[in-house]
């Protein structure tokens, strides 16, 4: 028999030279990456350095150009004016010349004596001259300017909360020259240092200011991020810091096409009420859906596209029962999502249930689900439900729902998502996985996922202990608080008119 250290041994060593296998892989990946990115930036370079002594030797020309043309006016002008002169002096030597024979006479030589002997222009054009000897050195002392270092991201700096990421880093030497930086991210599922291809591109904010920036309204749809940010002078971008990952998990689920209603159209963050949504199914298999599986959707209907249903998947909800569950579901943790109803929505549940929830039942009236419920048709109501009972809510109905699941504390909490005001609580012990429920009638539903739990939320729940404003929850451990709650055995026509 082999000794089992030996094959312990062995195995270890296989998973540390897979594990250095796949370094090596990515280390020549980035090798040939940068191999190419440098022929590409030296290209690049070369093309921007003739750009600028083509700029620099267009400025000279331009200026060549205007002294030139300086120089000539200057020098039509001064033979204009000398040319005047000559004329005029050549016609009084004329005068003169001829009024000498009349010497009789002095004064007819007035105009010869009034004339200016003085030249009005002279030759010499000196104050045109340029001289280059203080702009020589500066020009033959041209260099190529510094290119910036790479930033330093100081992760002990960075926050993710709320669904924000603020990245903060810093240069490891001062470069008063830096003009702005320019920050990249993308979503990944691989944790520790970036790998030079993921399944996503790299995003950037350009033209950062400051050596901090906060990424706002982000969707966490993946467990990590990563991050890197590069300075850039007026010339030069530096080369990029060392990438960084932070976490940024978050509660991810989408509707469960397969539970849904035939009247319930999925699509990929919003179900619809379809009250045409059944009428594809074959009539045999509609009658006998009170009795086993009930058929297939209609060929209009659209489904969020997953991995197919597992062997021995729930049957479809039916009846009066417009229903459709999470497609993941809760065993620990804490989880946060949002729903917002369609304006015109007449009626709808949000809430928990346990997966085995039957397909005739309805949110709220079995001992396996929770929920508030909204009703706007004939009378508004606004209720939390549980195991046929239900406590009308002193509040209105908010324009969106957050929902809170603590599982581990067996808390299921209901938020005004705009304000974070509680609405009602659950004290729950969960015996079994629990999934995101959802009833709809005459309207629609949108669904917002990849939340983070928010901090008011949080905060909330550390000072209140969990408990609602109004200090009452309908519980499934305490029948004397179920006692003070208005008990439907037959729900009033307010309820009982959210099937057509």
């Amino acid at each position: 028999m082999e000794n089992p250290e030996n094959f312990d041994a062995l195995q270890r060593i296989i998973a540390t030279l897979a594990n250095k296998n796949e370094e090596l892989q990515n280390f020549i990946e980035t090798l040939n990456h940068t191999l190419g990115r440098v022929q590409v930036n030296s290209t690049q370079v070369v093309s921007d350095l003739e750009e600028e002594f083509d700029t620099l030797y267009s400025i000279l020309d331009e200026m060549k150009e205007s002294m030139t043309n300086t120089i000539k006016q200057d020098t039509v002008r001064k033979s204009h004016e000398l040319q005047n002169q000559l004329t005029q002096s050549t016609s009084a030597l004329e005068s003169a010349e001829e009024l000498l024979e009349f010497a009789n006479n002095a004064v007819t030589m007035a105009p010869a004596f009034r004339l200016t002997l003085k030249p009005k222009a002279t030759d010499n054009m000196t104050h045109l001259m340029v001289d280059f000897s203080q702009e020589r050195p500066l020009l033959q002392g041209l260099k190529f300017l510094p290119v910036p270092r790479a930033p330093e991201i100081v992760l002990g700096d960075c926050l993710v909360i709320d669904n924000e990421v603020t990245v903060a880093w810093r240069m490891p030497v001062e470069d008063s020259k830096i003009d702005h930086y320019i920050l990249e991210y993308r979503k990944t599922c691989h944790e520790g240092l970036p790998r030079v291809k993921d399944e996503q591109c790299w995003e950037m904010v350009d033209d950062v200011k400051s050596t901090e920036h906060t990424l706002q309204g982000l969707r966490f749809d993946t467990k990590f991020m990563n991050f890197r940010v590069r300075a850039c002078n007026k010339a030069a971008a530096g080369d990029y810091s060392d990438p960084v990952t932070l976490e940024t998990r978050a509660f991810n689920f989408g509707f469960d096409s397969t539970s849904s209603h035939l009247n319930l159209k999925v699509e990929d963050r919003s179900v619809e009420w379809d009250p045409q949504g059944g009428k594809g199914v074959d009539s045999k298999v509609k009658g006998k859906e009170n009795k086993g599986r009930s058929g297939t959707p209609s060929p209009k209907r659209t489904s969020v596209t997953r991995s197919p249903a597992p062997r021995g998947a729930r049957d479809r909800f039916t009846g009066e029962s417009y229903t459709v569950l999470g497609d993941t579901s809760m065993e620990s943790g804490q989880h946060y999502w949002e729903v917002k109803p369609q304006k015109d929505c007449k009626s709808y549940s949000v809430g928990l249930a346990y997966r085995n929830l039957g397909k005739f039942e309805q949110l709220g009236k079995t001992n396996i689900s929770w929920c508030i419920h909204v009703n706007n048709w004939l009378q508004n109501s606004f209720a939390a439900k549980h195991n046929n009972k239900a406590k009308n809510l002193d509040v209105a109905a908010p324009d969106s729902i957050g929902v809170y699941c603590d599982f581990d504390r067996g808390q299921l909490s209901f938020y005004n998502a705009e304000n974070k005001q509680l609405l009602h609580t659950f004290k729950v012990k969960f015996t079994q996985p629990v999934v995101p429920a959802f009833m709809v009638w005459c309207g629609g539903l949108t669904l917002s996922t990849g939340l983070q739990i928010p901090s008011a939320v949080r905060s909330f729940q550390k000072t209140e202990n969990g408990l609602g404003g109004s200090n009452s929850s309908i519980s499934q451990q305490d029948p004397a608080v179920a006692c003070d709650i208005c008990l439907y055995d037959k729900l009033p026509s307010v309820d009982s008119s959210l099937m057509p």
